[in-house]
């Protein structure tokens, strides 16, 4: 069974703080709602991705909050996994819909981070690291430092390689009206930036961010009520150990090659196959290994590849993160998972605006929760 994309919607993402959880999850619901053509009472279901809503915002029951806003009484979700809440909010509602107990299901994705300190955040985030890292005073940023380092290491490459991957998706980002931070930078801008967790600096990573996101799916026998549908033909997710020190590679996130690789089978497609991408990019180096897990880019090759421009929009082959990608756009971190679906949407349907990737019929979603420690992937297509 093929699953159908109705309508779509994301909010801007940025440093919204005069705008409420319940604001966010309202205009993203209703605007994905009024494009399906459907009405809140046609929904079967809401499943939810957050993160961080009962550590940030003291409120874990967000399923049954925001159904509130729906004004029906249906079965609601939330569903947690790190920054990869929103992708796994949308494989399980892909599940509940192939196995026959909804027909049409409502999709959010949201987080409200800015509320808080930066110190509050950061303790929030690492309730997806180890007890080890955490004991080790590590923070994402220093754990995925540690994964650029080796990367630079075994394959001789500079931290200016690395930078392009944020010069790229700032570039994009300017392109986009709804990315949080829609200017230009180059690499001198990311060399002299603070140094973060070596060789990681500020402009190395995703920002702290409010948004929501929202997509309606159904199975395919209410096809008829969209003109422009558009099928999600692959949905895998893939685990790996929670510490990065137990695993094999430093370079490489086994879950994002599992999963991808059961997505690519299921979809009967190619790496090459594949036209635009959404990349969770949550730090630099994230983008140029992730190219390499999903087949893009030879092992070694992906931050050189993107340095060279074939990522990037009006120039490259597979474009990558036309939406600004959580550097630019914005991370709010369970709505990352879903917006990436709305991008990816918009690209198929020829809705991008001044980011549209030519000719793109095949789109892939690849959505990261911890340090590589889940990973959702979702095919598209048009």
């Amino acid at each position: 069974m093929k699953i159908n994309i109705l309508g779509t919607h994301a909010t801007k993402f940025g440093e919204l703080w005069n705008i409420s959880p319940r604001a966010l999850a309202r205009e993203a619901m209703e605007n994905a709602l009024n494009a399906s053509g459907l009405k809140a009472s046609d929904i079967d279901a809401l499943y939810v991705g957050n993160m961080l809503s009962g550590i940030l915002g003291n409120q874990a029951n967000l399923g049954s909050l925001l159904v509130e806003e729906l004004g029906v009484q249906v079965p609601a979700f939330r569903i947690e996994g790190a920054c990869a809440s929103g992708g796994l909010a949308l494989h399980n509602a892909i599940n509940s819909l192939k196995a026959g107990q909804y027909k049409t299901v409502l999709v959010l994705g949201i987080e409200k981070m800015t509320d808080h300190s930066q110190d509050e955040i950061t303790n929030a985030l690492m309730s997806a690291g180890s007890d080890e890292e955490r004991l080790a005073g590590a923070t994402f940023p220093g754990v995925y430092a540690l994964m650029a380092q080796a990367y630079m290491q075994q394959y001789k490459v500079s931290e200016e390689d690395l930078a392009c991957v944020s010069v790229k998706n700032h570039y994009h980002g300017t392109l986009n009206p709804k990315a949080q931070f829609q200017f230009p930078i180059t690499i001198a801008d990311v060399m002299r930036s603070a140094k973060i967790a070596d060789p990681l600096k500020l402009l190395d990573c995703s920002p702290i961010s409010d948004g929501a996101a929202a997509v309606v799916i159904t199975s395919e026998n209410i096809l008829k009520k969209n003109k422009k549908p558009i099928q999600i033909i692959a949905s895998e997710v893939a685990t790996d150990t929670l510490s990065l020190h137990d695993r094999k590679s430093f370079t490489s996130l086994s879950a994002v090659v599992e999963a991808s690789t059961k997505a690519y089978g299921k979809a009967g497609l190619k790496p090459s196959d594949i036209d635009v991408a959404e990349i969770h990019d949550c730090f630099s180096i994230s983008e140029a290994i992730a190219t390499e897990d999903l087949g893009f880019s030879k092992k070694g090759e992906g931050a050189r590849d993107i340095a060279k421009g074939k990522r990037t929009l009006f120039k490259g082959d597979i474009i990558c993160n036309p939406s600004g990608g959580l550097k630019a756009c914005g991370h709010p971190v369970g709505a990352t998972g879903i917006k990436q679906i709305v991008e990816l949407t918009e690209q198929l349907r020829g809705e991008a605006g001044k980011r549209q990737v030519e000719k793109a019929r095949i789109g892939l979603a690849h959505n990261v929760g911890g340090s590589g420690t889940i990973a959702a992937i979702h095919i598209l297509q048009k």
